[in-house]
C-alpha cells in the first residue's frame, strides 16, 4: 500500500474497542460489539477513509492496562469480522505490545500503530519485520504519573520536553527509525507521527501541526492524529464532545503542511476538510 504522493491524504479512521475511550466512543460496552464495530467501519469507508485503526486499550491519561489476552479478544476478532464483511480499508492495530500485534496481522491487519515507537515491547520490531508489516512510530513524552485533570478540558498528559519541540521529535524519531531499520523493518514501510497530544504543551502540538513540513524533510509518510484532543479543548475551552471544527482546523492545517495521512474519529467531515484543503493549496 502507497502512503504517500497522493493527490489527497489518507483517512485513517478510529475504531475503539474499548469500555474508557477519552472520546466516549468505545463500543466494548456493546452486546455485539464486533458487528458494532463492522458497522462503523462500513460506515467509515463510505465516507472516505482508506485505513481502520482497530485499538481495544485506551491511551487516554489514566486508563488501565488490561491483559494481552484481554485485548486480543477486543481487536482480532473486529479484524477478522471486518475482512470477512469485505471491508477493503487496510487494517491498522493501535498497540503497544507485541503478541496483540501478531495476533491482528495474523488476522489481516498489515499497520501496526505503536504509540511507544518500539519501545513498549522488545519484541515489537521482530514481529513487525516477520510479517513485512506497515509500523508507525509515534513520538510520545507522556509519563503515567504526570497528569494534569480539568473539569472541562479532562485529562492531560503534562509535557516533559523542553527547548525546540520540533528538533526533539525529529531526533527521537529518528532513532526510532534506526532501531526499525537495525530490525529488519525496510524504510519504505515506515511512518512517522509526531505524537500530537502526547506529553506536549499546546503551544508545542501547534507548533508540531504547524511544522509538519519539518518532519516530512526525514523522507517518511507523516501521520497526523489531533482528533478531539485535550488541547484542543484547552485552546478553545470546549469538552470533548465540542471539538469538531477545532479538529477541522488542525487537520486543514496538517494537509497544508503535507501530512500524508490523517487519523480522525469523525471521518465524513474531516475527509470532506483535507478534499477541500488540497484544492485550495492547488491553486
Amino acid at each position: 500500500m502507497q502512503l504517500s504522493n497522493h493527490r489527497q491524504p489518507l483517512i485513517m479512521g478510529i475504531i475503539n474497542v474499548t469500555p474508557d475511550s477519552f472520546s466516549g466512543d468505545g463500543l466494548i460496552s456493546h452486546r455485539d460489539y464486533v458487528a458494532a464495530a463492522v458497522a462503523q467501519g462500513q460506515q467509515m469507508i463510505v465516507d472516505g477513509a482508506t485505513i481502520l485503526d482497530i485499538g481495544g486499550e485506551s491511551s487516554r491519561p489514566g486508563a488501565e492496562t488490561i491483559s494481552v489476552d484481554e485485548e486480543i479478544r477486543r481487536t482480532a476478532s473486529v479484524i477478522e469480522a471486518l475482512k470477512k464483511a469485505g471491508c477493503d480499508a487496510a487494517m491498522s492495530i493501535d498497540t503497544v505490545k507485541a503478541k496483540v500485534a501478531e495476533a491482528a496481522l495474523q488476522a489481516g491487519a498489515s499497520i501496526v500503530n505503536d504509540v511507544s515507537a518500539l519501545a513498549g515491547d522488545t519484541e515489537m520490531a521482530t514481529i513487525v519485520a516477520r510479517y513485512k508489516a506497515h509500523i508507525v512510530l509515534m513520538h510520545n513524552a507522556s509519563k503515567a504519573h504526570a497528569i494534569m485533570r480539568d473539569a472541562t478540558i479532562g485529562g492531560e498528559y503534562q509535557t516533559g520536553v523542553t527547548g525546540d519541540i520540533v528538533q526533539t521529535v525529529n531526533q527521537d524519531l529518528l532513532a526510532a527509525v534506526g532501531a526499525a531499520l537495525q530490525a529488519g523493518i525496510a524504510k519504505d514501510k515506515i511512518i512517522l507521527d509526531p505524537g500530537i497530544g502526547f506529553g506536549k504543551t499546546l503551544e508545542q502540538n501547534l507548533a508540531l501541526i504547524n511544522h509538519v513540513g519539518k518532519l516530512k524533510v526525514l523522507g517518511y509518510p507523516v501521520l497526523v492524529g489531533p482528533s478531539r484532543k485535550s488541547f484542543i479543548g484547552r485552546a478553545l475551552e470546549l469538552t470533548v464532545d465540542d471539538r469538531l471544527e477545532g479538529t477541522a482546523a488542525c487537520v486543514a492545517a496538517s494537509v497544508l503542511r503535507g501530512a500524508d495521512i490523517i487519523r480522525v474519529h469523525d471521518v465524513k467531515f474531516m475527509a470532506r476538510v483535507a478534499k477541500m484543503t488540497v484544492l485550495i493549496g492547488q491553486n
